[in-house]
């Protein structure tokens, strides 16, 4: 059980606030800031999970230093300015020092995770650093890695969980696991919070197969941080959110892979996690899931059901986006049940919602949905009614508005694109795209994408004579398939 009444028994020394960084803020808002980096990272070819929590720490002095990728981002956004000018200790200062042995100090800095040592008292001062395993980041030394080589460890003689997933991090260390545990911190929900982000961006660039079974053994060490116990109610509500949506992120790795049962399983649990704590945002997330889930799985009246179940939940969350997503998941299962009608109010009421703009309250896993995405769904309900010439217009759109970091998708809108322009008449143009979306399977795993494409040669195959669709058919059937 969590209890919010005992407290740490050593005083812990107060991080001293960022105000050069507070001051660079200006009259944004953390989440408006949090964006304006996001864009920046972008600018030059970073992607850095940036939201307003990330900068009220920074601004708290809880992050002295931050890792490589946001130093560049940074040092990009202020040009002619050190990361000492933007508030920052200089790096040699905080690499390699040992944490205060308190409930919310940050984990050990020693350089194997599995032979971390009772902490002494000292100054190892919260260190953001990067994932060394990370292929975006092919050159990024030792001290980069943090989160993600080791997601939770603690002191003394206490488990240690190492990260032994290459870049999702977070696995639970087995024979750890055996031993006793300390209570968790900020620390371990921060590691928590990290991992879904990592795994999200990963899943963005290279899709769901190659990660999903190494991301099981992160969701049990979350777990079981949460029968570890905490001392203090903020971090319970941390880590109760965390493992809700890393149970989602797991769940959508299940779900893309073609794992239904197992996604449903996931998300069934980040459900009875949402519902504990009283967390409407992650009890929408969960009904969101799982609605599309039911909807792949040819189960579309539980589709609608679970979207509205989750746009009742979600009103209170306040964030038109969101509610836009959720109308367009139950147009989803609408369309799944032939209901035009029924359909096309949803999408209305999605398009209506989300032009309404982005605000703070849009939960931070709705990076993604933009209006590429919401040209995607609606390409899909379309494609579901059997209408392809309007269906392909709206799959067409959606990628070429999608950002180019977020290859997963771009490969996904083109073979909804490729499968349209089949079914539709146009073999021809259907090879193309067809041809383009082998070219991006070489970096994105995704059973998903893969089953749309052999559902798209299929459709092709009495049409090789039309220009290019047997170069496209031999293609596909040369490349190789997921295992």
């Amino acid at each position: 059980m969590v209890s919010s009444t005992v407290t740490s028994s050593q005083p812990n020394r107060p991080p001293r606030p960022n105000l050069a960084f507070r001051r660079l803020r200006g009259q944004r808002s953390p989440a408006e800031f949090a964006a304006a980096i996001r864009r920046a990272a972008l600018e030059i070819g970073e992607q850095v999970s940036c939201d307003a929590r990330y900068i009220g720490r920074v601004e708290a002095g809880e992050i002295r230093c931050p890792n490589y990728a946001y130093e560049r981002v940074f040092l990009h956004m202020f040009p002619g300015r050190t990361l000492t000018d933007l508030g920052f200790a200089p790096r040699s200062s905080v690499r390699g020092r040992r944490a205060r042995d308190t409930e919310d100090a940050p984990p050990t800095c020693t350089a194997n995770p599995a032979n971390a040592t009772t902490e002494s008292s000292g100054a190892c001062e919260p260190y953001e650093t990067q994932n060394p395993y990370d292929p975006y980041h092919p050159h990024d030394t030792y001290e980069e890695s943090d989160v993600l080589r080791r997601a939770f460890m603690t002191g003394g003689g206490a488990t240690v969980a190492a990260a032994s997933l290459g870049p999702v991090g977070l696995a639970l260390d087995a024979a750890a696991a055996q031993r006793p545990v300390r209570r968790a911190g900020a620390s371990d929900a921060g590691a928590l919070e990290e991992a879904v982000r990592r795994i999200r961006l990963l899943d963005d660039r290279h899709g769901a197969d190659g990660l999903y079974r190494r991301a099981a053994a992160p969701l049990r060490a979350a777990y079981a941080l949460l029968d570890a116990g905490t001392t203090r109610q903020t971090t319970a509500d941390r880590l109760y959110s965390g493992a809700g949506e890393l149970a989602i992120s797991v769940g959508w790795l299940a779900h893309d892979s073609g794992r239904f049962d197992d996604a449903r399983s996931h998300y069934a649990e980040a459900l009875a996690t949402a519902r504990m704590t009283n967390d409407p945002g992650l009890e929408a997330h969960a009904f969101c899931n799982t609605a599309f889930l039911a909807r792949d799985a040819g189960r579309p009246r539980e589709a609608v059901r679970a979207a509205q179940a989750a746009q009742r939940v979600a009103r209170p969350v306040g964030s038109a986006r969101l509610m836009s997503l959720l109308a367009l998941r139950e147009a989803g299962g609408w369309a799944g049940l032939a209901d035009r009608v029924g359909c096309e109010q949803a999408l209305a009421r999605a398009q209506a919602l989300f032009e309404r703009g982005p605000s703070d309250d849009d939960p931070e896993w709705m990076s993604f949905y933009g209006e590429a995405e919401l040209e995607g769904l609606e390409a899909q309900c379309w494609s579901t009614l059997g209408d392809w010439p309007r269906a392909a217009r709206h799959a067409r759109r959606a990628a070429e508005l999608q950002d180019p970091h977020f290859t997963r998708n771009i490969a996904l809108y083109t073979a909804e694109l490729a499968d349209d322009l089949a079914r539709g008449g146009r073999p021809d143009e259907a090879a193309v795209a067809g041809m383009r979306v082998l070219d991006l399977l070489e970096e994105v795993q995704s059973s998903r994408i893969q089953t749309m494409l052999a559902a798209t040669a299929r459709v092709l195959s009495p049409h090789r004579r039309a220009s290019g669709v047997s170069a496209f058919l031999e293609r596909h059937a040369s490349s190789p398939r997921m295992v």
